[in-house]
């Protein structure tokens, strides 16, 4: 599952002013990545607060893929000539694209960007969307990194989160993803409505079955604007929970998969390279509805969203005017640490100190008595070349990243 920064409303024009920040230069770019938003499902899920719509009875394929091509022509300027690391094709669910949709998806990135010949190129699929046949045409097509949206083996479970799969069928989809692509991740939630720890470890145990490479676990959340918002389901206390967290990452350690991001656990050599540019603060192309983008300039960052509602989306694209992106804005150079620290405090590496102002054209010493009140109070790491949360930093996350707020 690909992971989006939430950004500050701007208004909707595409062509509102943009101020450049001061003081901040960059003397390099970061590396490029692109996401996809498909922003259609076989059925809404009540935990789920993406930019998903239950799809209508036939799927406008044509229509998403001509706005596609608009959007991703009309954004060639803003990232010409710039190498592309990776794609990611999110959602919603993007396996309910066709063969021939997808092979055109695809097809356009390579004409229109510079996609290096090795990309990680992942796309999201859902179990109960899952055709072998399908998922090897994909693969053909240039899909090497499947991520499947298990989130349980419990078929009472999965009836409670509104899933379109059992357990059954969630095993079968492993196994046709395996053999269809080399790199599958499976998504798994725990302190789900009613788990108790025991079926939290087994749970775990099933995903690991499968010599899974990677394995993004998350901790079900009651969002704001959901179902599970306006109906809240009997969820484990939070004792029950932080309980779950240490079996979870005590388990995917004997079983030989680290822990490098807060929800992420991989195999050596298997951690998903999309994810962690969004981490080390890179860049992102955002393409289609509702996607979000990050983008460097020598003088400036910006973030832009495009329109939330896949119609209006496809009517704006095509009319090639600008009003397909909801916001455009750079971000002023005082709030850049915070969109720094937000990220690569994420990573449990932390990352190269010199990298904050690599990535933000803002210099350390902007933050250095926040950085120290951080360090003073056991949060991070006192090691200068590194920005590293402690473990108590990392179990305190939210109190980190505010002292950069």
């Amino acid at each position: 599952m690909a992971t989006t920064i939430p950004i500050r409303p701007a208004g909707s024009s595409a062509t509102a002013r943009t101020v450049v920040p001061p003081g901040a230069t960059l003397t390099s770019l970061p590396p490029l990545s692109v996401y996809v938003h498909v922003p259609w499902c076989v059925r809404k899920c009540p935990y789920c607060d993406f930019n998903s719509h239950a799809m209508p009875a036939e799927l406008p394929e044509r229509a998403y893929l001509d706005a596609l091509r608009a959007d991703l022509e009309q954004a060639l300027p803003l990232v010409w000539g710039r190498q592309v690391i990776s794609v990611f094709l999110g959602g919603g669910t993007p396996s309910l694209l066709s063969a021939a949709a997808l092979d055109e998806l695809l097809a356009m990135l390579r004409a229109c960007l510079n996609l290096l010949p090795d990309a990680e190129i992942t796309m999201e699929a859902n179990p109960g969307a899952a055709e072998a046949a399908r998922l090897r045409d994909y693969a053909a097509s240039g899909v090497n990194r499947l991520s499947l949206g298990i989130q349980s083996f419990d078929d009472a479970q999965l009836k409670k989160l509104g899933r379109i799969h059992d357990a059954a069928q969630a095993r079968a989809a492993i196994d046709m993803a395996q053999r269809a692509v080399a790199r599958v991740n499976l998504d798994v939630m725990f302190a789900l409505p009613g788990q108790d720890l025991d079926g939290c470890v087994q749970d775990l145990r099933q995903a690991l079955s499968f010599g899974t490479e990677h394995l993004s676990l998350y901790h079900l959340t009651l969002e704001p604007n959901t179902v599970f918002a306006k109906y809240p389901p009997e969820v484990p206390d939070d004792d029950l929970s932080a309980a779950m967290q240490d079996a979870v990452e005590e388990t995917l350690a004997s079983a030989g998969l680290q822990r490098y991001e807060v929800s992420a656990y991989a195999r050596p050599g298997a951690r998903c390279r999309h994810n962690l540019n969004y981490w080390e603060f890179g860049d992102y192309l955002g393409l289609g509805p509702g996607a979000h983008g990050k983008l460097s300039f020598h003088d400036r960052i910006v973030r832009q969203a495009r329109l939330r509602n896949p119609e209006s989306w496809m009517a704006a694209a095509v009319a090639r005017d600008g009003t397909h992106v909801a916001e455009n804005r750079s971000v002023p150079s005082d709030e850049l640490p915070f969109e720094f620290m937000l990220n690569a405090l994420r990573l449990k590496e932390g990352v190269a100190a010199s990298s904050f102002t690599d990535r933000t054209g803002v210099s350390l010493a902007a933050i250095a008595k926040r950085l120290q009140t951080a360090t003073e109070r056991g949060l991070l790491d006192a090691d200068p070349a590194r920005i590293r949360a402690t473990p108590l930093g990392w179990r305190f996350l939210n109190d980190l990243q505010e002292i950069f707020l």
